[in-house]
């Protein structure tokens, strides 16, 4: 794979397409050969809505690259242009592989190369994807995903993050390293993108369930059960469960068990407790009870979490 291709339209945005140039377009002599890159697109097309690019290439240019990387769009409800999606169509039918940065992946979703196969983009728009394409298998947790000739990213630094990837594939890691150290960005980050989405409130729900909530809330430090929400209710665990699903979309126990772990990033964010401490706090039991739910729900331990998203302000004025 020696020649790249950034396809650029109206309402592609910046930074996913400053990364890609930056990666692909920036010989560091860390190889013997480096990639040939090419930034297509129309003239004086619009960017991030700040720039317009003049690139000699235009879209149909891509029909020759071996690699083509579509940057994300601005707008998930405008369709693509269609000969956007027309010269990525071709592309894949001649056998490129084909890349797409955050929201990039509904213009390779509109050209149906990601039906049957797994993909991801920017969190926000994970079920925006899946609703309007519903024969992609979308995953709304991971950095990027690799199908071998159909590869996508999620929002933002995830670009980076898929790039360098393909760097590794293309040169080994040994150079996606070297490269990685030359941007001042990790070569691999833990986990994937859940840790970077809104950790969930209690939803709006009818009156008698939102007090339960509320109850529930106040409470999690205490080993609260099902039976102990119905009994609060006033209604029997079936009927409870039947009620809580229609109005949340989550059974009872699954409620609980997202806000405990939501408490433990709050907690994570802005305290220095333990591990131990927050355990109890949010009614786990124990720091290894804590530790295997919250690296199953975000992909990452308690540790690496804090470290990341450790809210200094936040956890000085606790202390």
């Amino acid at each position: 794979m020696t020649s790249v291709a950034l396809a650029l339209y109206d309402g592609a945005m910046l930074f996913e397409a400053a990364a890609a140039c930056e990666v692909f377009g920036v010989d560091r002599e860390l190889t013997d050969t480096w990639y040939d890159f090419r930034v297509c697109g129309p003239r004086r097309s619009p960017l991030g809505g700040w720039l317009r690019v003049d690139t000699p290439y235009g879209l149909d240019a891509l029909a020759t690259a071996d690699t083509v990387v579509v940057a994300a769009c601005a707008d998930i409800d405008t369709a693509p242009p269609p000969d956007l999606v027309a010269a990525v169509r071709a592309a894949h039918d001649r056998g490129a592989r084909l890349v797409s940065l955050c929201t990039g992946a509904f213009v390779l979703a509109a050209a149906g190369v990601l039906d049957g196969r797994r993909a991801t983009t920017h969190w926000e728009h994970a079920a925006a994807l899946a609703a309007r394409y519903p024969r992609v298998q979308v995953d709304p947790d991971v950095l990027y995903t690799d199908e071998t000739t159909v590869l996508t990213s999620a929002g933002k630094a995830a670009g980076m993050d898929l790039c360098l990837h393909i760097v590794a594939l293309d040169h080994g890691a040994a150079v996606a390293n070297a490269l990685a150290r030359r941007l001042v960005v990790p070569p691999h980050r833990a986990g994937g993108q859940a840790q970077y989405a809104t950790a969930p409130a209690a939803p709006d729900t009818a009156p008698a369930l939102a007090g339960l909530q509320h109850w529930a809330l106040e409470r999690l430090d205490e080993p609260l059960t099902v039976p102990d929400l119905a009994r609060r209710a006033n209604m029997s665990t079936r009927n409870l469960t039947r009620r809580f699903t229609a109005a949340t979309g989550l059974t009872p126990l699954r409620w609980l068990h997202t806000q405990r772990i939501r408490r433990a990033r709050e907690l994570l964010e802005t305290t220095d407790d333990s591990v131990e401490l927050i355990a109890t706090r949010t009614g786990m039991g124990t720091a290894a009870t804590l530790r295997r739910h919250f690296h199953r729900a975000l992909g990452v331990p308690p540790d690496t979490y804090r470290h990341t998203f450790r809210d200094r302000h936040g956890a000085a004025a606790a202390g």
